[in-house]
């Protein structure tokens, strides 16, 4: 029985191609557990929500529910002005509810890029619509401390992000910060991470910093006061009558 020779060009290609399917496949496992961080598959968290610009700051309390990636349930507890004010949204639909006029608005799709309570966190930040994981196609390079995430949107995707990178400390795999840039490569808003903590067995950053870069003097830090995750959840929290209740 007679081999054919093997060729050198070929079993190199074929060895660069295995790698890199191998760097996109862990890259896709890491990018996994970033989109999850702070979800699992069920969450009750308590926050604060501080909006700094150049003439005035305001703090929010707020307490949200989530449940895997479709299901988000945020309420603001103060300051009193905003208190009540909700925002649901079960898989792709998303309502904000006022009590002061008592009034259920639909945020459609072209409003999951605005701005959620004056913030510098949009809509989409907050409820996260969409699944980094579902929506990116994802590359993965590292230095000697950190990896870096590159991802780029697949052609379906509806976003204004030409590219976002994030990067994730190699010690522990949890992230340092996330940066956006536009269809023309320019970095518009960063978020960073810090203030690793414990909560209910789950080591995450507590605190995350967004800064716009096209807004001078703007930034919104996110602070988890408490979290726990995995807990089961009432049946009623993801609902529009909930969304509505008064307390």
């Amino acid at each position: 029985m007679s081999l054919l020779p093997r060729s050198p060009i070929l079993f190199t290609v074929l060895m660069c191609f295995s790698l890199l399917v191998k760097a996109d496949d862990d890259g896709v496992a890491l990018l996994k557990k970033m989109d999850e961080l702070f979800r699992s598959k069920t969450s009750i968290a308590t926050m604060k929500m501080t909006i700094t610009t150049p003439n005035w700051q305001r703090t929010l309390e707020m307490q949200s529910w989530t449940q895997g990636m479709d299901d988000t349930f945020i309420r603001v507890l103060s300051p009193r002005k905003d208190r009540g004010v909700a925002t649901l949204k079960k898989g792709k639909e998303m309502w904000n509810f006022f009590p002061k006029i008592n009034k259920v608005i639909k945020v459609p799709p072209s409003m999951m890029m605005g701005s959620w309570m004056g913030s510098d966190f949009t809509n989409d930040d907050l409820v996260r619509e969409v699944s980094l994981v579902e929506e990116y196609h994802v590359t993965k390079s590292e230095s000697e401390n950190t990896y870096q995430l590159t991802l780029l949107p697949k052609q379906s995707t509806v976003t204004v992000w030409g590219k976002i990178i994030i990067i994730v400390n190699k010690a522990d795999l949890l992230p340092l910060e996330q940066n956006y840039f536009d269809e023309q490569g320019d970095k518009i808003r960063s978020m960073s991470f810090s203030d690793i903590r414990d909560f209910s067995g789950k080591k995450m950053p507590a605190i995350m910093t967004m800064i716009p870069h096209n807004k001078s003097g703007h930034k919104t830090i996110i602070e988890y006061v408490e979290a726990e995750f995995d807990s089961q959840l009432k049946d009623n929290i993801f609902t529009l009558r909930n969304l509505q209740t008064r307390f």
